[in-house]
């Protein structure tokens, strides 16, 4: 006997025609009551069923405008990467109660967010996770403006390959091009690096760098910024060559997609060394100088922000805020005065203890990216319902971690992480709030799926109430103490 259950939220009516998410003997489908022209299916009765294809999704977005991506401008926005293609619903859940319990529009939802490393290790496409987010959207029934992230990119292909799927948020990662080097650098090799920039690129020459930026004062509100040679030298030095490639992006995707349909983040966050105030300034300066326009800016931030973890302090003392509170006054200081833009949190899930203190200097201008925690939810709610295959997941993490950790910050170790067979079942999901088990389960996502992508995901499936439940308390601990 065939199995069928409605999705209640999805229902929508136009022009005639219904259209609304069910599921078909454990499989999600589209189904349309009217005007069927463009999708591809069967007829049964009054009701025409479609599968949840490409092809589906794109008649589906045709149909219905705002099942489509948008920029979302300067609100308060949280990107929820899903690297299971399945975590919408529960992101979308907690965006809805977060807005309902501040009686606000609450922060705008990025919901399809995934850089192409990710890509690679899901064994998904950039179209694969515009369409998977899209399908959350509809069955969730929501009807807010949401985003789409190219998240990472470091090449012009990657950004064709987005720029088709329908992405509306672009963040270009120039981290390859930054001169960590350059940080330390005696003055001399300081010269030797800026004279070999590549000054045709930049539309510059060190004589004009240096008459712009010595022997004078930048007042940003209450800070002023100087540069004396050696600091400037530091900063040309290091990221000149990330201004370039940043710019060279923007341009190729200003010359791909109208204005006014795509927004730009930049991110300098994976790099060995903190950006400074002094050099946050240097960049937006030239940037604005180069034409190029962004949304938000995601410096490296003093400290660390690792996968999984709170925010750890450079100092190494936990609870130690001072610096970087000191720190994010100046960045957030410098993003008001040279846009207004949005200071950007990368590995931004988990860091509880610094969310208060973006709040109370940025207010609004903040997006937060989040990207792996949705997976460790997805693995919490596999504990609960089916302990023995938690168990081979841990297992298999902690047989892959030291090669799969080495394209991630993290700094947890197996050996502090309880063996999975010493646990009972009802201990099991407690180990997804343990740093070690975090970090360990979250950086081996890629050797998880390979060998067991669809079990796991027919479980989640199976208990999808389970995990989006999950999903939705985890995500609300983020957005409340943004207000």
């Amino acid at each position: 006997m065939e199995s069928w259950y409605e999705y209640p939220r999805s229902r929508v009516e136009e022009d005639g025609t219904a259209y609304w998410m069910a599921r078909r003997d454990g499989q999600r489908v589209l189904v349309v009551e009217g005007d069927a022209s463009g999708f591809e299916g069967e007829q049964v009765g009054e009701r025409f069923i479609a599968p949840s294809s490409a092809g589906n999704a794109q008649a589906l977005r045709g149909r219905l405008p705002w099942l489509r991506p948008q920029v979302l401008g300067r609100r308060l926005s949280v990107g929820t990467g899903d690297r299971l293609g399945l975590a919408t619903p529960g992101h979308l859940r907690a965006v809805r109660a977060h807005a309902v319990a501040r009686a606000s529009a609450g922060a705008a939802p990025i919901v399809a967010q995934q850089s192409m490393r990710e890509n690679e290790r899901t064994g998904r496409s950039p179209q694969q996770v515009m369409d998977d987010a899209m399908w959350g959207v509809f069955q969730e029934g929501w009807r807010a403006p949401w985003g789409a992230d190219a998240d990472h990119l470091k090449s012009t292909e990657h950004v064709d390959l987005c720029a088709a799927a329908g992405y509306t948020f672009y963040t270009v990662d120039p981290g390859d091009h930054v001169d960590d080097q350059a940080h330390t650098a005696p003055v001399d090799t300081l010269r030797q690096k800026v004279d070999t920039l590549p000054w045709d690129a930049l539309e510059d020459s060190v004589y004009a760098l240096c008459k712009r930026y010595l022997d004078r004062s930048f007042q940003v509100e209450e800070l002023a910024i100087e540069f004396d040679e050696e600091s400037l030298l530091r900063a040309a030095a290091k990221y000149g060559r990330a201004i370039a490639h940043t710019t060279r992006m923007y341009r190729h995707l200003a010359g791909r997609l109208p204005e006014g349909e795509f927004e730009l983040e930049v991110s300098v966050d994976e790099t060995a060394t903190p950006t400074s105030p002094l050099e946050h300034f240097f960049i937006a300066s030239e940037l604005l100088r180069l034409g190029v326009q962004w949304v938000s800016l995601a410096p490296r931030y003093v400290g660390r922000f690792e996968k999984g973890a709170d925010y750890i302090p450079a100092s190494g003392i936990a609870g130690d805020l001072d610096e970087f509170d000191r720190s994010l006054a100046c960045h957030a200081a410098i993003a008001r005065a040279l846009g207004p833009y949005k200071l950007s949190i990368h590995t931004g899930s988990d860091k509880f203890s610094v969310y208060p203190i973006f709040r109370r200097h940025a207010g609004h201008l903040v997006h937060l990216k989040t990207a792996g925690t949705s997976y460790l939810e997805a693995l919490r709610a596999i504990a609960r319902v089916d302990p023995g295959f938690f168990r081979e997941i841990l297992t298999l993490a902690l047989e892959h971690y030291e090669e799969d950790r080495a394209t991630y910050h993290v700094s947890g170790e197996t050996s502090r992480v309880p063996r999975p067979e010493t646990l009972a079942d009802g201990e099991l999901p407690g180990l997804l709030d343990q740093h070690d088990a975090r970090q360990v389960l979250h950086v081996t996502f890629g050797s998880a799926l390979d060998r067991y992508r669809d079990r796991l995901l027919g479980i989640l499936d199976e208990h999808e109430e389970e995990h989006y439940a999950a999903l939705e308390t985890h995500f609300l601990r983020h957005l409340e103490p943004f207000g």
